[in-house]
């Protein structure tokens, strides 16, 4: 597997060929090919039932990352509940004493800043869709624990007001 400097995962028709021999019943629809038209009209002309590859299209050279990071963080798939919550006011709802009222506000700022709410928002989803479905996950790692929006969200289990950890650790 190939990684581009988009992150985006593809591969060659050689190598998918390999992976198929140590895997025959996995799903080739989900791979991108680099020599994907190549295989695809190999199917269309043969008029063979079998399933398309991904298309692989690189983004131009001088395409701008910041343009590309800001088009990705603008499609979210989430259920329309969990797009439409007001999420800041969520947050708020869960602080039971006037000090969490306040750092929740103060962290909620710096993520609005950063105009990530989309993610408050789908990190909601995935750990509430993990809940349901009982998928264990870890206590909590790196600098992410200084966040005691994400602590309530339970993306971890450490309380950063507890151990007075600044937020500022984690978004800087």
């Amino acid at each position: 597997m190939k990684y581009d400097k988009f992150g985006q995962a593809y591969t060659t028709s050689n190598n998918l060929c390999k992976i198929l021999y140590q895997h025959p019943d996995i799903d080739i629809s989900k791979f991108q090919l680099e020599d994907w038209d190549q295989y695809n009209s190999a199917v269309r002309n043969t008029h063979a039932e079998f399933v398309m590859v991904g298309e692989y299209h690189p983004y131009p050279f001088d395409y701008n990352i910041d343009v590309f990071h800001q088009t990705k963080q603008s499609i979210w798939h989430m259920p329309k509940e969990y797009s439409d919550l007001d999420i800041a006011q969520w947050l708020l709802d869960q602080c039971r004493t006037q000090q969490e009222l306040q750092r929740v506000g103060e962290e909620l700022i710096l993520y609005q800043e950063r105009n990530l709410f989309d993610l408050l928002r789908q990190l909601k989803y995935v750990i509430d869709t993990w809940r349901k479905n009982n998928v264990v996950w870890g206590v909590g790692r790196g600098s992410s624990v200084a966040s005691y929006v994400l602590y309530l969200l339970g993306v971890h289990r450490i309380n950063s007001m507890y151990y007075d950890l600044d937020v500022h650790e984690f978004l800087r």
